[in-house]
């Protein structure tokens, strides 16, 4: 597998902080101001190779390795939610799918959306289920068609994406067994009801879908993997390093946080002085600071597991997760009082910013999930501490 070299990635490195600097927040205040995504936003990402900088090479992507694309998810994750989560799911969700595909999968349909000519949508989430092997949309077989029958929710993507990497089970099983994996076509599919639940507290301009199916009928062509894979294709090759993107995005975020509260600090006077002389406001920064910095330790050493295919990477990841949505939430909070009232106004970037840091509460799962995780690896002694 080809990686970029050394080089290369800090020229690129150094492009993307630049872009992120000048036109990206640019491209942050017209997707709040016109509550969407801007197609030509998409088409600049897609031109520019941002949508392509984790795959391989010979996959078409560009070949920036796992702990480097973080380096550069920090920097996409100070701007827009939406624009970041672009850059996140379509560098991510080609791990789930890759290694599973038929040659005419991959060719069909994970090459073009590594290259960001097309959309997949993770389509796990559902309305009554939580963590997964719970899941109850199902599909029975009936000779070269899976009729699916179910719902989805929270479905990022659902709306506009070409297909949904959609988890189901087979009718009748439990637990993990008999789950599946279905590439399955966004399309006027019978029995299919797209339902686009976009109005969100956050992250302005991304779609989300509700999904209803009834006796929907899917080939038994769009299968990934095997029947039983299901949840092994939707965890392990997405969730586990989406997992610590999204920690990653966190930790950017915050940066982005602190920053506009240092930079209001030392323009603000009361009193005589500015309220960066203020012990009070140096103490909340100083801590702000010791945590986004203990939490990008965390999700580097969460990287390293993911990359080297340690046991423990699982709850590696999730306890990187919890770390740093805690601390995202303590820094945006305290990033928000440092403003006072002038931060709960909409011209002011850190509303925006406190808004979109809620959503990584529930992104890919909620700390109660990734506290049963790492649970379970510390009593059974997976965790480690090296």
């Amino acid at each position: 597998m080809s990686m970029m070299d050394d080089a290369s990635f800090a020229t690129l490195k150094n492009e993307v902080a630049a872009w992120v600097a000048g036109p990206g927040e640019e491209w942050s205040e017209r997707i709040e101001q016109e509550g969407a995504v801007p197609e030509a936003l998409v088409d600049e990402l897609r031109e520019r190779g941002y949508l392509s900088l984790a795959a391989p090479e010979e996959l078409g992507g560009r070949g920036v390795g796992f702990p480097r694309f973080l380096q550069l998810m920090e920097h996409f994750s100070r701007l827009h939610a939406s624009i970041r989560m672009l850059v996140h799911v379509n560098n991510g969700i080609w791990r789930a799918v890759e290694r599973y595909a038929t040659p005419e999968q991959l060719q069909e349909i994970v090459i073009p959306t590594i290259k960001g000519e097309k959309r997949i949508a993770f389509t796990l989430t559902e309305a009554d289920a939580g963590t997964g092997a719970d899941i109850r949309t199902t599909v029975r077989r009936e000779g070269d068609t899976y009729v699916m029958n179910g719902e989805k929710h929270l479905i990022t993507f659902g709306v506009s994406c070409d297909w949904w990497l959609l988890t189901a089970r087979l009718e009748g099983t439990t637990g993990h067994e008999g789950t599946v994996a279905l590439l399955v076509p966004n399309t006027d599919l019978p029995g299919a009801e797209v339902i686009d639940d976009s109005l969100t507290m956050g992250i302005t301009g991304t779609d989300h879908a509700i999904l209803h199916f009834h006796d929907t009928p899917v080939p038994v062509s769009a299968l990934i993997g095997e029947e039983g894979q299901g949840l092994e294709v939707a965890l392990g090759g997405f969730l586990l390093p989406s997992r610590i993107s999204v920690a990653m995005s966190c930790v950017g975020l915050a940066e982005r946080a602190q920053q506009l509260a240092v930079d209001f600090s030392k323009e603000r006077v009361t009193f005589g002085k500015p309220l960066a002389k203020r012990q009070a406001i140096q103490f909340m920064l100083a801590r702000n600071h010791a945590k986004i910095l203990a939490a990008r330790e965390l999700v580097y050493a969460a990287a390293r597991a993911f990359g080297e295919g340690r046991p423990d990477a699982g709850a590696m990841s999730s306890a990187c997760k919890m770390v740093a949505v805690d601390m995202l939430a303590e820094v945006t909070d305290n990033a928000l009082q440092v403003f006072g009232g002038r931060g709960y106004f909409k011209r002011e970037p850190i509303e925006r910013v406190y808004r979109d840091a809620r959503a990584q509460r529930f992104e890919e799962g909620s700390n109660e999930i990734q506290s049963l995780i790492v649970a379970r690896a510390v009593l059974d002694g997976t965790a480690n501490y090296a």
